[in-house]
């Protein structure tokens, strides 16, 4: 459980911001550091002079967690059908070979839920590609599973994305149709015939104009692979950190896209849910 959270509005060294802040005994705080109790972003941290940037989040615990389990995420929503997480960039929703050994969600949120109990299964029931962060669902059976996927397109309510591009934007607001299909190599690409294609549709709103980029709120009609990334590429604007899709530069050191909100209808209950994940500080810290 959580005993303290802040938010610092400034840039701040970790400790000596919980001395300041934690109204207990300053040996008390260090052990909160020492015993891994202290997160920030979700992530442990037990260096004292750590330096937390304005806008983040420090959570300090009543007992050390499962850093396995934490490591990588935070745990949104949970019940007996699904569960929801907020990933970081870097981390793959599931293994993508037999043999691999890197950490993936599935992974985590699998050895999680099996020490409450031993059995238990969690089921992909759709993808963030590595490199995007955000909002991410599974489904705690097979059933809420096949309930989710087969259902997808009328129980989801709204995915909404952002993304940082290249380049000034000009249109405050648009639509972009296109048919993709896939290389031989698995990258998208934009083509004019339909032929062995698959339809694609997403609208985009500007938020915010830097110098030298764009943030831009991305809804989507249609969910295909790599499908904000290859059709922003093919207006020009292409994500920063992209390099598969034409990016040139990398000013926040990893792909700016970012799961903001999904809003769906519970498999089970009809209840709906919507699920936000704040916006990563690096997409608005601009040169």
């Amino acid at each position: 459980m959580i005993k303290y959270r802040f938010n610092p509005d400034e840039d701040v060294q970790l400790l000596d911001y919980l001395y300041k802040h934690v109204p207990e005994a300053k040996n008390k705080v260090k052990g909160y550091l020492s015993r891994e109790q202290i997160l920030v972003q979700d992530n442990v941290v037990t260096q004292f002079n750590h330096l937390v940037n304005k806008g983040e989040t420090i959570k300090v615990l009543t007992k050390k967690q499962d850093t396995k389990a934490v490591r990588h995420m935070e745990i949104l929503y949970e019940d007996d059908a699904i569960i929801v997480i907020n990933k970081q960039a870097g981390l793959l929703t599931i293994a993508t070979q037999k043999n691999e050994v890197k950490p993936t969600a599935h992974r985590l949120l699998s050895e999680y839920l099996q020490k409450q109990q031993p059995h238990t299964r969690i089921y992909i029931v759709h993808r963030l590609d590595r490199d995007t962060s955000g909002v991410l669902v599974f489904a705690k059976t097979e059933q809420v599973k096949k309930i989710l996927q087969e259902e997808w397109k009328t129980r989801v309510l709204e995915r909404t994305y952002q993304a940082l591009v290249e380049g000034r934007v000009k249109k405050d607001n648009d639509t972009i149709e296109s048919y993709l299909k896939e290389t031989k190599t698995y990258q998208m690409y934009v083509t004019q015939s339909s032929k062995d294609a698959t339809y694609a549709k997403l609208t985009y709103r500007v938020t915010k104009r830097f110098k030298q980029e764009t943030l831009l709120d991305v809804s989507l009609d249609t969910g295909r692979k790599n499908q904000i990334r290859v059709q922003l590429a093919s207006i020009g604007h292409p994500i920063v950190g992209d390099k598969k899709y034409r990016a040139h530069t990398n000013t926040i050191k990893r792909l700016g896209l970012h799961a903001k909100t999904l809003v769906f209808n519970h498999p089970l209950t009809n209840e709906t849910l919507t699920f936000t994940s704040a916006l990563p500080t690096s997409f608005l810290k601009r040169p």
